[in-house]
C-alpha cells in the first residue's frame, strides 16, 4: 500500500512578514493504492471545514513545512489506554 497523495485543505488565514495575507493548510489523510483501488484514509476533520481538499503529491519527509514534521507531534496513545477513562 503506496501513498498516492496528501490530502491537504485550507484551514485559515494569516498574515506573513511582509503583511501579506496567506492561506493556512493542514494535512488531513493520505489516499493510498490497495489491491482494489484508491482509498482515502482520513486522520483528522478542521472545525468549520467547508468540505474541499487538496490532493497533492506526498513530499519527501525532509520536505515536510516546519509545523507538519512528525518530530513536533505527541505520541499518539491507543484509544484502548485504561489511563484515559473516566472512570
Amino acid at each position: 500500500m503506496g501513498i498516492q497523495y496528501e490530502v491537504t485543505a485550507i484551514t485559515g488565514k494569516y498574515t506573513d512578514r511582509d503583511g501579506n495575507e496567506k492561506n493556512r493548510y493542514a494535512k488531513l489523510g493520505v489516499v493510498m493504492e490497495t489491491k482494489n483501488g484508491p482509498m482515502l484514509k482520513l486522520e483528522t476533520i478542521p472545525l468549520g471545514w467547508d468540505g474541499f481538499a487538496y490532493l497533492n503529491e506526498p513530499r519527501a519527509k525532509d520536505e515536510q513545512p516546519r509545523g507538519q514534521r512528525q518530530g513536533n507531534r505527541a505520541p499518539a496513545q491507543s484509544p484502548n489506554d485504561p489511563e484515559d477513562l473516566p472512570f
